[in-house]
């Protein structure tokens, strides 16, 4: 992943687009997303359906963009973890201070495409 797209992904807000296993969408908005080790990590604190639905069909779609409008579609795998290192992990995330972080979102990117 080109370090352009890590920092945008670090620096702004990012659409979150899950289905159900029976293609029901859902959309969520997370902030303060990292890079690790070429994945994206989210924090799930108040992420319920789109924790549901990562359980039941790992495909994701991430959007994010700067302030011109212009930015990337990341098309993706996700898993959930609650494991010891991933909760230490997200604790550590300074904007997570006082949030539950009650597991985190690994995504692996597949296709990156810009868009706008």
């Amino acid at each position: 992943m080109e370090e352009k797209i890590k920092k945008l992904i670090e620096k702004n807000p990012v659409a979150i687009s899950t289905s159900s296993k029976n293609g029901t969408p859902n959309i969520s908005v997370a902030a303060f997303l990292k890079i690790k080790d070429e994945k994206i990590i989210i924090t799930n604190n108040y992420m319920k359906k789109t924790i549901d639905n990562i359980k039941e069909n790992p495909k994701i779609s991430l959007a994010v963009w700067d302030d011109k409008w212009k930015g990337y579609k990341i098309d993706g795998l996700a898993e959930y973890s609650e494991s010891e290192e991933w909760i230490s992990f997200i604790k550590n995330i300074k904007e997570n201070k006082n949030e539950p972080c009650n597991g985190a979102i690994i995504v692996k990117p597949l296709n990156i495409k810009q868009i706008g």
